[in-house]
């Protein structure tokens, strides 16, 4: 007798509370084991392939590609236990019988890394049998104990006695859909047994905004013009979701939340390319990989935050304290065609320049084809936004939140500058601070900032702290 168990989106951590579907990675009828990758979601924080506890036949999925799905929300359904004939050799069944509990190795978001099982599918009949041997239409689905963060249950709004209850599979998509003026009981849900999912009710917003956006055009627009034809604006509406929509809350409750000022300098960088060109040049066996300019920046960051510790810190709002952190996590910015994102480099202020270049590599690789994970994504403490690598030579940066301060660096270019009294060209960068004036006063910020510049035009200065 098959069991058909239903496996929820699990709790990807982070605070994360809903997932894109992006790629099914099987089909209706597929054999999986347990553990086998079945879906790619992404997050607001990182692309991530959700393996399955359970090991038998898909018979159902939830969600087309594009579909956004709260936390606790039905994901697939498995019929465990194949029925006769599934398999002609038993040599690749796909599943362990007495493993039906699943493995209970689904991490926050996370498989246990095992390499999936070689794709199989149940014909069509045998499905039809698996399927009729489960519970039949109406009885409770089966769920095997498992370790995943407790699912959000499906809660009913009573409507009135009339209407019947309106089934909304989490309290935020009533909180949402009451805070838009938006009629649960007119809605049609496209989740299981007619569930009202966060997609439906963001697709109700959109149409009623759309609708008036449309009203409010025609009432605006002039009846005709000149030759006749009606002047219209069209629009494109990009949902703020995903990382995009992550950035904007960040950056909007930063502006929000910290009382912000910038301070800036120009400093003759031509020395420290110098350094950098003769330690890549250095060859024999002590000649490690080549050092980017990123990587002996944050080194030179790393120093100056072991002076002035206070824009290693944050603000508890609630208990009115200034949180001064012991050790440095320093994020860098990177540009990808997700958006941006800043992975951190952990325990930065152990690593010299060798070592901190490394990780940035491989957290850049990593950012690039979308596979940092949430962890690697948080947690930093100061950030380094290179933005000289998009052709510009300054900004004022937005601080990352809960962060304290940002440095922003400016494209490297030949300038005139005086140098030791005469007039010659050299190479010069703008350096930014932006700093969270809670923690410390201009004093400090300028102190620091004026650190970094001192390193940058005379890196044996900061030969006296390695």
């Amino acid at each position: 007798m098959a069991q058909v168990l239903e496996f929820k989106l699990p709790d990807l951590g982070e605070g994360l509370t809903e997932a894109e579907i992006v790629r099914w990675l099987v089909e209706v009828g597929d054999v999986v084991a347990i553990d086998q990758p079945v879906v790619e979601v992404e997050t607001a924080k990182a692309m991530v392939e959700v393996p399955c506890p359970y090991g038998g036949v898909v018979t159902a999925r939830f969600g087309e590609e594009g579909t956004e799905l709260p936390v606790g929300a039905p994901l697939l359904t498995v019929a465990v236990g194949a029925p006769e004939g599934s398999s002609g050799s038993g040599e690749d069944s796909g599943s362990d019988p007495e493993s039906t509990g699943g493995s209970g190795n689904v991490l926050v978001g996370y498989g246990t890394g095992a390499p999936a099982a070689r794709r199989r599918r149940i014909r069509p009949d045998r499905l039809d049998r698996a399927v009729t041997e489960a519970p039949v239409s109406g009885a409770p689905v089966v769920e095997a104990p498992r370790v995943e963060a407790p699912v959000v249950k499906v809660l009913v709004a009573e409507a009135s006695v009339s209407e019947g209850p309106v089934p909304v599979v989490s309290p935020l998509v009533r909180r949402l859909a009451r805070q838009h003026d938006i009629d649960l009981r007119r809605l049609a849900g496209s989740g299981p047994d007619g569930l009202i999912l966060r997609a439906d009710v963001d697709r109700a917003i959109r149409t009623v905004e759309e609708t008036a956006t449309a009203t409010a055009r025609v009432a605006q627009a002039p009846a005709a013009a000149p030759n006749g034809v009606a002047v219209a604006v069209d629009a494109e509406r990009i949902p703020l979701r995903g990382v995009r929509g992550a950035v904007a809350d960040k950056l909007s409750r930063s502006r929000t939340e910290i009382p912000d000022a910038t301070c800036w300098v120009d400093a003759d960088a031509t020395e420290l390319m110098a350094v950098r060109a003769a330690m890549n040049a250095a060859t024999g066996p002590s000649a490690g990989p080549k050092v980017s300019v990123l990587a002996l920046l944050a080194r030179i960051c790393t120093a100056a935050l072991a002076r002035f510790p206070e824009l290693n810190s944050t603000v508890d709002t609630e208990a009115r304290e200034i949180v001064r952190l012991s050790g440095v996590h320093l994020g860098f910015a990177a540009q990808t065609e997700r958006g941006l994102v800043v992975p951190v480099v952990r325990d930065a202020h152990t690593r010299n320049a060798e070592s901190i270049g490394a990780e940035i590599a491989r957290l850049t690789e990593l950012a690039r084809t979308g596979k940092l994970s949430p962890a690697q994504l948080t947690g930093g403490t100061f950030t380094l936004n290179n933005y000289g690598v998009f052709g510009v030579d300054g900004s004022t940066p937005i601080i990352n939140h809960p962060e304290a301060a940002m440095l922003g660096v400016g494209r490297i270019m030949p300038k005139p500058w005086v140098h030791q009294g005469e007039l010659a060209v050299r190479q010069v960068v703008q350096l930014s601070l932006t700093f969270d004036h809670r923690v410390c006063d201009g004093g400090t910020a300028g102190g620091f900032l004026r650190y970094v510049a001192d390193c940058v035009e005379q890196p044996a200065v900061l030969l006296r702290t390695l």
